[in-house]
């Protein structure tokens, strides 16, 4: 390690010890706790470091972003505006429309063409809209979408209730969030509503504020990799010991971290080897994910500011949209998730599906918590057939893949 970095851990060090105050004991648990988590991670890096130097594995990551596609599908921009005023970012995917006939002039009789049915996706916490990229590429072309990021993520604007008026973040905001968005990006026609993980959420509050518009407008929802609530009980693959003293400080050291951003920050870049371990046991649960992959959703947490992380995190103990899922009853669903997930385990899927009896449970054996882009071929196979028994697509339509998260395949 060189002497800046050294100096950089340092900082970022002592200023969040100063920030912790009186709970430094409790500080001191939670680092235990977030120990065992990172032990796994931690002895693959020392291996690692034996044999491949810094410098080489910056080059390796930074061939690795330039190999793949990944992320780089871009659609029609614009921006919506939440009620505080924050700034939302999203992109549509048209369908492409026939070319004109020559310099004639189409005329046409009786009844217009119906709205095309829109598919609106919400990413999770500490990703962005680029997160559902094989999805995206395998429906471009076959029926219209809207990727959007959530507030201070991606290309959102940092959240100005929380900035200019130190509100928190709740999951009731992002449905708020998420029906500005609509409002911009699908005015009229029927919505197809898919959400991971903290987008499910979203999509549940949204139920929950607008029942009118889930009962008028949308035919059908794909909730992946999520939660109705409960999540307080998530021991995220830790011993009773660990995961107690993670439950117990992690709010305060987060909060602590998010104080001292700027210096976090600098130490977060230095120990990007062992956040990396981390980002992959908690995404992903196959062996052989292409390193493509594992880097892309690395890059896309990595981009989350750490003062982002800690707004974001209490808001998930309080959620409970159980009672939003009534909304859901009535039209096509497809409840899916990793059976690995360590992050919403797939009993809560299971208990999603249980109250909504006639929706399609899919539980992917060997996947964790990113299984959109570690298993992308069966969600978009199982996406595809909802769209299909929504009437969102012709029963003819192809939906075609779009490479493959595994090691063994090349993207495209």
């Amino acid at each position: 390690m060189s002497e800046s970095n050294a100096e950089a851990v340092a900082d970022a060090a002592s200023a969040v010890a100063a920030s912790v105050g009186n709970w430094r004991k409790g500080a001191g648990i939670a680092g235990v706790a977030i120990g065992v988590v990172a032990a796994g991670a931690a002895a693959g890096v020392a291996i690692e470091r034996l044999t491949v130097g810094r410098g080489m594995r910056e080059r390796a990551r930074l061939a690795l972003d330039s190999a793949g596609p990944y992320g780089a599908l871009r659609g029609t921009p614009g921006k919506a505006y939440a009620d505080d005023g924050t700034e939302l970012y999203y992109e549509v995917d048209d369908v492409e429309t026939e070319a004109p006939l020559g310099g004639r002039r189409r005329r046409l009789f009786g009844r217009k063409a119906p709205v095309p049915v829109t598919v609106v996706f919400s990413h999770g916490y500490c990703l962005n809209q680029d997160s559902w990229h094989f999805q995206r590429a395998a429906l471009r072309g076959v029926v219209r979408t809207v990727h959007w990021d959530q507030r201070s993520h991606g290309r959102s604007g940092r959240g100005v209730a929380q900035v200019k008026d130190g509100k928190p973040v709740t999951i009731d905001q992002l449905g708020e969030d998420l029906k500005a968005v609509i409002d911009a990006a699908v005015p009229e026609g029927p919505i197809v509503l898919v959400g991971h993980s903290m987008g499910g959420m979203t999509v549940m509050a949204l139920a929950d504020q607008y029942p009118d518009l889930i009962r008028d407008r949308v035919v059908a929802a794909a909730l992946v990799g999520t939660s109705s609530g409960r999540l307080g009980e998530v021991n995220f693959g830790l011993p009773v010991a660990g995961v107690n003293a993670v439950r117990w400080a992690l709010p305060g050291v987060l909060r602590a971290l998010g104080q001292q951003a700027a210096l976090v920050e600098r130490g977060r870049r230095v120990t990007a080897d062992l956040f990396a371990g981390i980002i992959k046991r908690y995404s992903f649960a196959s062996k052989d994910v292409d390193p493509a992959v594992e880097r892309f959703a690395e890059r896309m947490i990595e981009g989350t500011p750490i003062d982002v992380v800690a707004e974001f995190y209490p808001a998930f103990t309080e959620h409970d949209k159980t009672a939003a899922l009534v909304h859901f009853a009535d039209m096509p669903v497809l409840v899916l998730a990793g059976v690995k997930d360590l992050v919403t385990p797939s009993e809560h899927s299971e208990a999603i599906a249980d109250l909504l009896p006639d929706a399609e449970l899919v539980l992917v054996p060997d996947a964790g918590h990113l299984v959109m882009l570690e298993h992308p071929e069966v969600v978009i196979d199982r996406l595809a057939d909802l769209l299909m028994r929504a009437g969102a697509v012709p029963a003819g339509a192809t939906v075609g893949g779009y490479g493959t998260a595994s090691s063994t395949a090349q993207p495209g």
